[in-house]
């Protein structure tokens, strides 16, 4: 008879022929690494999200404010990740993370967001 051993900890796996792991904490072991494996792209994206959210909130307290687009790129803001779009009347799109939103402006040659929160009359 061989003995079988765990590929996680290496210890002996006693019980039934068809048995993998040691115990259900290597198993869980297991199926974590696999998950952060093969989603690994959906992690980033929603680490990114969080990360935006986060900033945006911090910065726009009153709701509708203005400020320099390179502040919130020292802190990690990254424009590419955002969930939805609104278009306003003038043609404008802001981007939005969840409820906050941004609109890249120009003023005399420096980039800058507009910053909003989601208004029901947006929908």
């Amino acid at each position: 008879m061989s003995t079988k051993k765990c590929p996680i900890c290496s210890s002996q796996v006693k019980g039934r022929t068809d048995k993998i792991f040691c115990s259900t904490k290597c198993k869980s072991i297991d199926q974590y690494e696999k998950r952060q494996e093969t989603e690994a792209f959906y992690f980033m994206v929603e680490r990114q999200l969080r990360t935006n959210r986060k900033i945006l909130k911090k910065h726009n307290k009153s709701g509708f404010t203005t400020l320099r687009k390179s502040k919130l790129i020292e802190e990690g803001f990254d424009p590419k990740f955002f969930t939805h779009y609104w278009k306003n009347k003038k043609g404008e799109i802001y981007l939005f993370v969840y409820e906050y939103g941004f609109l890249t402006k120009n003023d005399n040659g420096k980039e800058k967001y507009v910053l909003v929160t989601w208004q029901d009359y947006m929908n």
